[in-house]
């Protein structure tokens, strides 16, 4: 590589990455299956690596922690995290070579300590490929593979419903929830089983889906509601949220839209 070819970096995406839509195959196309990992206590799971690609890749393994921000959004952080299980990882091979439109795995095995707290303990499988030339730039792509591991032992699920807020941007406005989990494991807040009714004096009600996402044990997170409706002024709000294993969490709420 030359001075003069820059290098450019994927963000980490933690889902498998999409084909391109050209008829010619690009020339990094890496996806890993499945790009969640859920281990019951120690144990072994495989992950399966394919290319897609024009050429062969090679591709370093590593672990790693990561955090989501109140958003939902992934970042990765620092080893030694506490309630992380990167510690607790093995993962053979450490280095690979993925051969153009064909396969290759490898293995992660978790062993837990003595004394784990129950419940949910995540980590990433970080899969950096190395840099690969494309019109003169050197690219290069980033995967990271969820793992979570369950410790044994009774498991807790209670979410803590706190502030909603309204805000707007442009002609959109935002209702906005703060949710924290106080269980020991990982929820899926669906769509389908999250609602928010505005209610109003003399002008009926309207009811509002957010996005589906995670909140891993003990965080914080924001759950957006878009509001397209015509309802305006103080309105009464009423959240309910549905796990899929656990209580219904509900709350009312006054606001100004």
């Amino acid at each position: 590589m030359t001075r003069a070819a820059g290098i450019a970096l994927a963000s980490l995406v933690l889902v498998p990455a999409a084909a391109g839509t050209s008829t010619a195959p690009p020339s990094i196309a890496l996806t890993a299956s499945p790009a969640r990992v859920m281990l019951l206590g120690s144990g072994p799971a495989t992950v399966q690596l394919s290319n897609r690609g024009s050429r062969a890749v090679v591709v370093e393994v590593a672990r790693a922690g990561f955090v989501l921000d109140l958003r939902g959004r992934p970042r990765i952080v620092s080893q030694g995290r506490a309630g992380a299980a990167d510690g607790w990882l093995t993962i053979r091979p450490r280095r690979l070579v993925v051969p153009s439109r064909g396969n290759a795995s490898l293995t992660v095995t978790a062993k837990l300590p003595r004394r784990a707290e129950p419940g949910d303990h995540d980590a990433l499988v970080v899969l950096t490929t190395q840099p690969t030339l494309a019109g003169g730039i050197a690219v290069r792509m980033r995967v990271g593979v969820r793992v979570v591991v369950r410790a044994p032992g009774a498991i807790v699920r209670r979410l803590d419903l706190r502030a909603l807020r309204a805000r707007r941007i442009g002609r959109i406005r935002l209702l906005e929830l703060l949710v924290i989990n106080r269980g020991n494991v990982t929820e899926t807040l669906f769509r389908s089983r999250v609602e928010l009714t505005l209610r109003q004096s003399g002008r009926g009600q309207s009811r509002v889906r957010p996005a589906t996402r995670e909140l891993r044990p003990g965080t914080r997170g924001i759950v957006q509601f878009v509001y397209r409706g015509r309802l305006r002024g103080a309105v009464t709000a009423g959240v309910s949220i549905a796990l899929e294993r656990g209580p219904v969490s509900k709350r009312s709420y006054r606001l100004r839209l």
